[in-house]
Order: C-alpha cells, then sequence, then structure tokens
C-alpha cells in the first residue's frame, strides 16, 4: 500500500520557482496599494488646499486695529442702508406737511421730524437734505424744539427736509456717541441718507447735507466716506484737522460732560492713551481727520460763520477754506459781522438765503 504525503510534505516538495514567484506578487500587490494610498493622500490634501510639504499651516487673520471704526477708511467700507418707518402728521401748511417718523441704525431705531413739500414730486423726486443738530444736552433734546425757523424755510423752498435726533437723543435709542472721537453720529447720519434715498418721494442723487456747530465735524467725515454727496452746508462748524481743536478750542457753556464713569468717557481716555492727543504726525489720527480727504470730495461745500462767534472760532471755518483752496472742490465761506454762534437776526436771513441758493444750483 503506497504512503499518501502529509500536507507539510506537500509544501516542502514544491518546487523552489513556485515559492519565489509567490514573494513577488505579494510584493507588487503590497507596492501597489501603499502607492494607492500615497495618491489618495496627495488627492486629498490638494482638495484641502494643504501646502506642499504636508504640515498643517494655521489660519492667520489680521488683528484689528484698535478705534478703527472712527477712522475715514473704515466708514468707506461700510454699507449704509436703511428705511423711513411709518409716517405719524404733525403739522400741515400750504407749502408742506411735517411728520414724525424713523429709520434704522445700527439696528437702532433713529427718530426724526420729515416735511415733504406739498404738490406732486417732480420727475425723479423732491430734492431732499439730512439736517444734523448740534450739540444739545441729550437730557433736554427734543424732537419739535430748536432750528424750527431753518427747518421751515428750507421746506418753503422746496425740499424734503429729514431732522434727525442722533441716538440717545429724544427718544431716539441708543447712547449718545460723542460728535468727535466716535462714529455713531456719522453712522446716523449716512444711513439717515439711505433711508430718504429709498422713499419713493426723493430723488437719491439730490440728498444734501446741512449742519451746524458740532455737525460740522459730523458731516465733514461724513462727506469723506460718501464723497458723492452732491452738496454740504454748515453753519458755524468745529474740528476739521482735529490739530485746529487744540488751536481754537470749543467755549460751550451748554455742554455736559458725561459721568467720569460713563462708556463714553472711558472710551475717550482709551482712545487718548492708546494714539495721544490728535496730531498731523500720527498715522493713526491722519486716517480719522477729514481734512486729509478733501481731494476724493465730488461735491460742493458752503460755509457760514459769524465774525462774533464766542463758541466756536471762525478760525476753524477759515482754515478749512485755505485747504480747499488747494483742490478743485467748489466752496465758499460766508463771514458775517454780528450773528452769535447761531447766527441770528439780519444774518439768519441772509445766510438761508444763501443756503437755499446753494442747494438749488447743486441739489439737480
Amino acid at each position: 500500500m503506497t504512503n499518501l504525503p502529509t500536507p507539510e510534505q506537500e509544501i516542502q516538495v514544491l518546487p523552489k520557482a513556485q515559492k519565489k514567484n509567490r514573494k513577488w506578487i505579494i510584493l507588487v500587490g503590497l507596492f501597489f496599494l501603499l502607492l494607492t494610498l500615497f495618491l489618495a493622500y496627495l488627492l486629498l490634501a490638494r482638495t484641502s488646499n494643504k501646502p506642499s510639504g504636508f504640515i498643517s499651516q494655521p489660519v492667520l487673520t489680521p488683528t484689528p486695529l484698535p478705534f478703527e471704526e472712527i477712522t475715514i477708511p473704515y466708514l468707506r467700507q461700510q454699507e449704509y442702508k436703511s428705511t423711513l418707518g411709518d409716517l405719524e402728521k404733525v403739522s400741515e401748511n400750504a407749502s408742506y406737511t411735517s411728520y414724525l417718523t424713523s429709520y434704522t441704525s445700527n439696528g437702532l431705531k433713529i427718530n426724526g421730524l420729515l416735511t415733504i413739500p406739498k404738490g406732486p414730486p417732480p420727475e425723479g423726486g423732491f430734492p431732499a437734505i439730512v439736517f444734523v443738530h448740534g450739540y444739545i444736552a441729550p437730557s433736554i433734546y427734543r424732537t419739535l424744539e430748536r432750528y424750527v425757523d431753518h427747518v421751515d424755510y428750507l421746506a418753503r423752498n422746496g425740499f424734503v427736509v429729514f431732522k434727525i435726533d442722533l441716538r440717545g437723543h429724544g427718544s431716539s435709542e441708543g447712547s449718545p456717541g460723542g460728535g468727535y472721537f466716535g462714529s455713531d453720529y456719522v453712522t446716523d447720519a449716512l444711513n439717515a441718507r439711505a433711508a430718504l434715498g429709498a422713499s419713493d418721494f426723493v430723488d437719491p442723487k439730490a440728498i444734501g447735507f446741512w449742519g451746524h456747530s458740532m455737525a460740522g465735524n459730523i458731516l465733514m467725515r461724513s462727506f469723506a466716506a460718501k464723497p458723492d454727496i452732491p452738496a454740504v452746508v454748515i453753519w458755524a462748524g468745529a474740528v476739521y484737522s482735529y490739530v485746529d481743536r487744540d488751536k481754537y478750542g470749543i467755549n460751550d457753556n451748554s455742554y455736559r460732560p458725561p459721568g467720569m464713569s460713563s462708556g463714553l468717557q472711558n472710551r475717550r481716555q482709551r482712545l487718548f492713551e492708546k494714539y495721544g492727543s490728535p496730531s498731523a504726525e500720527s498715522v493713526f489720527w491722519q486716517q480719522v481727520a477729514p481734512t486729509n480727504y478733501l481731494n476724493d470730495l465730488k461735491g460742493a461745500l458752503q460755509i457760514h460763520h459769524a465774525i462774533d462767534d464766542s463758541v466756536v472760532n471762525i478760525g476753524y471755518s477759515r482754515d478749512l477754506i485755505a485747504l480747499l483752496d488747494e483742490t478743485s472742490v467748489p466752496h465758499e465761506l460766508w463771514e458775517y459781522p454780528s450773528g452769535g454762534h447761531n447766527i441770528t437776526g439780519i444774518s439768519f436771513a441772509q445766510a438761508m438765503k444763501r443756503t437755499v441758493e446753494f442747494y438749488k444750483k447743486y441739489l439737480k
């Protein structure tokens, strides 16, 4: 009887060539498996936009510039978009109707007095004016008080006038932002312009600005942020180069400084600790002062100032005009021998007449 080989004996009797082929098959299989995995890794790395070298790099984000929000470049980058709220009729005469209304700015409800001329709008809509008040202590500000004659004069001459309250004033939401070292009021002014432009009775290309005293700075920074504003009128304005603030000061007995514990006071202190007092040599303050952006302006500027103004020195206006003289920007300075800070009396009538003529020339 023939003895059959065991399995172990069968393996031992396999030809040496067959064993060698099996080893090569295994090695080739491993090679292609590793190659496949390597190629898959390359594809994944490319899809993930990883740099060569396969070292994961951290995502770098620019560090925000402290207080950047008050600079002109920052304000230029922002979107200003708003609409008018419901209209609540206040009064009516033969020339115009007045309404209380509101709009939004930084998510805040900002109130204002809106006057609309009687009759159908002209083709394209009425010319309009965003009217920005000067400093009035926020605690005593009232929407229907102050600047009554100014608004009436403009409204009777065919302009939509939107006298805004600024945040923190009257019943407008938010906290007072300060006139010179914040951007809140500039944002409120530019959002008011957007709200008027979105209405169906205003020509969005014919919206000008009017401002008094503190509003001079607000409007010039608004103008620098949006150089296409066609016409800006400033009465007794203050602080344009910021260096002029130290040069002339402001002598306003009605000013009520915020308490030392207020956020506004603390913020201003931190601002000065970071960048020092306004200086023409400071790169930061250069970006805040609207006078460094005059060559960009596309619209026209008219300034009124009484020589006997005891609150805001007429030097502010004269210095600004001297800078504008070096540009191609259409500009005017009207000086009055009397009238004080509010340009009252006979000077008021002259200033209003010139203001209306200026708007009729450039808001069209």
